[in-house]
């Protein structure tokens, strides 16, 4: 799964690191050190130039820009925006015959960029005897680049809006079984793409990327640093670059409770 992650980049460099011109708008702040369900997040799409009425212009070049959404997908169909909370992340292994889910894959799919993602490992030892003490661990590369999680993307009117509001575009992390080491933190992961697959990703007129739905690269997996943190990120109210410093653990430090209630 992927349920929390980080961004250390604000959106001016993040343009550069994904070739993309940057829409997120003036006073945008996305470094997030505890990315959390619901928040609105940086994501890069790739779509034609639209006329003064709103049609595509199929024959000009697609334009690779940045866009916020908000974290978990609300499909064109739903009643409310409620649902959102349930899609966070989308299973690569269904996506094509989710109703939720296939529109958005055959021709919504963006980009969410991060610096790395938390996941919370039971260990063997109990706290007290009551219940297992979950570990925190943030997986990042080792050289300090950005990843790239693949998405989907829904745009959602609400019945209940005037017709000149805008509508809510939200977003969904893509997850795949685990590979390598990480399997011994979680037994998902989010479908990182490697550099090379971002443009056929996110190409408008590429149609079928049902085969890109694969676990990603070895090489891309093992040059990741699995980094233990603090449980202090346990709490969504907590913020700050000392959530992805490396710590030794320590039995003796308490066991927050992995708290939503935030996000």
């Amino acid at each position: 799964m992927c349920g929390r992650y980080a961004v250390t980049r604000d959106p001016a460099t993040l343009a550069i690191d994904f070739d993309a011109v940057d829409t997120t708008g003036d006073g945008v702040n996305a470094v997030d050190y505890n990315v959390a369900p619901s928040k609105d997040v940086v994501t890069v799409v790739q779509r034609h130039p639209r006329d003064a009425a709103g049609a595509v212009l199929d024959s000009a070049p697609a334009v690779r820009s940045l866009r916020m959404m908000r974290w978990g997908l609300v499909p064109f169909w739903a009643k409310d925006s409620g649902i959102g909370s349930r899609m966070i992340n989308t299973r690569a292994e269904t996506a094509a015959e989710k109703p939720a889910f296939r529109n958005a894959l055959a021709r919504r799919r963006c980009l969410i960029p991060a610096h790395g993602w938390f996941e919370w490992r039971s260990p063997s030892t109990t706290d007290g005897g009551a219940r297992p003490v979950k570990e925190p661990f943030f997986m990042t590369p080792s050289d300090g680049s950005s990843l790239a999680f693949a998405g989907l993307r829904e745009t959602w009117h609400d019945p209940n809006a005037a017709a000149a509001d805008p509508p809510l575009i939200t977003c969904s992390v893509l997850t795949t079984d685990a590979v390598g080491p990480l399997t011994d933190i979680h037994h998902r992961m989010p479908l990182l793409l490697p550099a090379t697959e971002w443009p056929e990703w996110l190409d408008p007129d590429n149609t079928d990327a049902r085969e890109m739905l694969h676990q990603p690269p070895r090489d891309l997996v093992d040059s990741l640093e699995l980094r233990p943190v603090s449980t202090r990120v346990n709490s969504v109210r907590n913020n700050g670059p000392e959530l992805i410093e490396r710590i030794d653990p320590a039995p003796s430090e308490p066991n927050a409770l992995f708290d939503l209630s935030d996000g």
